[in-house]
Order: structure tokens, then C-alpha cells, then sequence
């Protein structure tokens, strides 16, 4: 398996990562942090504290902790069902 890089994270398996709210419009999810247990084609489950919270992927961003690196990444990119996305191609800018 691939290692999780910054160029790869919107085609990789979440599940595992460390992951913080950054940007959101509802005030109640600005504080969200920990690790991604659980991910649907619109939301992110997050194990935080003893509570599980869940996330609209198109509504957030987020940041990601890669073993020292953070990524961030605006969650419209994720949108998709988990086993379709790693399946996508990257699009090209030329």
C-alpha cells in the first residue's frame, strides 16, 4: 500500500489519520479533532474525547497530521464514496 503523502491524501484511505476541524460555518464543529474511525460518501466520523462526531465532508475543511507534516485539504475534494475515490485518477493542469 501506498504511504499517505500531501499529493496523495484526497485518493487515500482516511480511516486512521489524525484529522482537526479548520474551517466550517457551524460553530458547534469548529473545535473537532482526533482520529477518522468511520467515513461515508459525505461525512467524516471522528473519535473525540469519548464521543464520536460526524462531519460533512463538503461543508469543512481539514487539516491532517502525516507523521509530523500537516496537510490541509478542503473537504469538497473528498466527496465520494471511500472505494471510488482511491480509485480516481488525478486531474492534470495542463
Amino acid at each position: 500500500m501506498t504511504p499517505v503523502t500531501a499529493d496523495n491524501i484526497t485518493r487515500h484511505e482516511l480511516i486512521g489519520l489524525d484529522a482537526k476541524i479548520s474551517g466550517t460555518n457551524n460553530k458547534s464543529q469548529k473545535k473537532i479533532k482526533g482520529l477518522i474511525i468511520a467515513e461515508t460518501r459525505n461525512t467524516l466520523i471522528i473519535s473525540h474525547g469519548k464521543k464520536e462526531k460526524t462531519v460533512a465532508k463538503g461543508e469543512t475543511s481539514f487539516i491532517f497530521n502525516l507523521g509530523g507534516t500537516s496537510v490541509e485539504v478542503e473537504g469538497k475534494t473528498l466527496i465520494g464514496r471511500p472505494e471510488d475515490r482511491v480509485k480516481k485518477k488525478p486531474k492534470r493542469d495542463w
